[in-house]
Parts: C-alpha cells; structure tokens; sequence
C-alpha cells in the first residue's frame, strides 16, 4: 500500500471531550502526512474514540484503510473484523508471548513498524506512557492529544 501508517496509543479512560482534537489528528495525518492506514486496539475508550475518528475521516478519504490490532492469535481468540474496519492484523512471532504480555508485545511490534503514533498517555504509571516513552527512544513521530482535567488541546513531538 501506498502512504504511511499511524498507530493509535492511550488509556482506557478517555473523555468524548478528546475527540474534536483526535479527529483533526487523524485529518492532519491524512492530509499533511499521506498516511492510508490507521491501526488501533480495542480494549478502552480512547482505542473506541480513535476508530470513530478514522471512520469518520473515511467518508472523505475513502482509500485509508482502519485495522484492528490483535494480540491474541486469532485461531485462539477469533475477532470478526468490527463494522467500519478494513482487517485485523496479527503481528507475526506474537505465537509464543506469554498471554499476560501479548497487549505489550503487540503494540511494541506495531511501533516499530508504523511511521507515525497519536497517543492520549498522561498517567504517570501506565502502559501508554511507556509505549509513548519506547517509541521517542525509536525517534518516532508522535503526536498527543493533551485533556486531562484542567488542561486541554493537542501538541505535536
């Protein structure tokens, strides 16, 4: 495919307040960026916003592609592909990770191999913060989407 590719990283908790920023994120990405395809999970609110987004974004720019990231191999826990997705994508050597980490090992492998990261990560002690401060150590492009109480808007690394 063509273009680039942008992975979605956040909290479980995240606020409909986000979503006007994460939409202009997504357009933003589209438009300036070239990117075609959006991967996002599905295990919180802020993975559930950034799929609204992408589906949103899709009306208009019918060639990007959304995809849902499993980190259970599929034969083992089968998904069907969600209504407004394009696929699923199982990373490949992912067979083997104990199940207590294949959400991290997940993510970490589509990090490594995506052009650009949104990310909504603000909570000192968490997972998305940590695939956040793991994908600045790989030089990353990352754009945050920045609401947490008292204090909102989007930056861009």
């Amino acid at each position: 495919m063509e273009g680039k590719s942008c992975f979605f990283i956040g909290h479980r908790e995240a606020s409909e307040e986000i979503y006007p920023a994460l939409y202009a994120m997504v357009e933003r990405h589209i438009v300036e960026y070239r990117v075609r395809e959006f991967i996002v999970g599905h295990y919180g609110g802020f993975d559930r916003l950034a799929a609204s987004a992408v589906r949103e974004a899709k009306r208009c720019h019918p060639d990007v592609r959304l995809v849902l990231l499993l980190p259970y191999h599929p034969a083992e826990r089968p998904v069907q592909t969600p209504a407004g997705f394009d696929g699923t994508f199982y990373p490949s050597g992912m067979e083997g990770v104990p199940r207590k980490v294949a959400i991290v090992r997940a993510n970490r492998y589509v990090v490594d191999h995506v052009d650009y990261l949104i990310a909504y990560a603000w909570h000192p002690a968490s997972n998305a913060r940590e695939l956040v401060r793991y994908a600045q150590k790989r030089d990353k492009h990352i754009a945050r989407v920045n609401h947490r109480p008292g204090r909102d808007g989007a930056k861009l690394n």
